[in-house]
């Protein structure tokens, strides 16, 4: 349902046919990565947070990398503390491994991380565990409605 959801927003923007359902889930960095036969750095994972006044927003970051804690504090005010999965699905209407930042609830802000800037293209989900679609930073940032792109992530450390 929420792929379906996901691809008729997208047409409004002529995306649509770009959405992909795949046969492998997509559901984290690594999978998607495997699933699309791409670096995981170029997944724009979807990082769903409590907004400052009780609401939902997204960071939108390259699949390298990982909330900034002091940056986002700085930027946004307040500490970033992450939906629980439930709180995920009722505040974006979509589940765990299908975020994306289109066909969202009004409320529901997106922000674009710079990480996604070293790119040309990227892959952000489309509704479901096994869905996604190919788009530059540009047509990403028209598509999602977000409000600006930002500075608040960082790349994750190698284990």
């Amino acid at each position: 349902m929420s792929v379906q959801k996901v691809k008729e927003y997208l047409s409004v923007f002529g995306l649509d046919t770009r959405v992909r359902e795949l046969e492998l889930s997509s559901a984290t960095v690594e999978l998607a990565a495997k699933a699309l036969g791409t670096e995981g750095k170029r997944i724009a994972k979807s990082i769903s947070l409590h907004s400052k006044d009780g609401g939902c927003l997204l960071v939108v970051c390259a699949g390298d990398c990982k909330i900034d804690n002091a940056k986002f504090k700085a930027r946004f005010g307040f500490k970033p503390r992450m939906l629980s999965p439930d709180e995920a699905l009722e505040m974006t209407g979509h589940a765990v491994g299908g975020v994306c930042p289109f066909a969202l609830p009004e409320d529901v802000t997106v922000y674009l991380d710079g990480s996604l800037r070293r790119f040309d293209t990227v892959f952000p989900a489309a509704g479901s565990s096994n869905s996604a679609l190919e788009l530059t930073c540009d047509e990403l940032f028209t598509a999602s409605r977000a409000a600006s792109w930002e500075d608040v992530c960082k790349i994750r450390e190698e284990i």
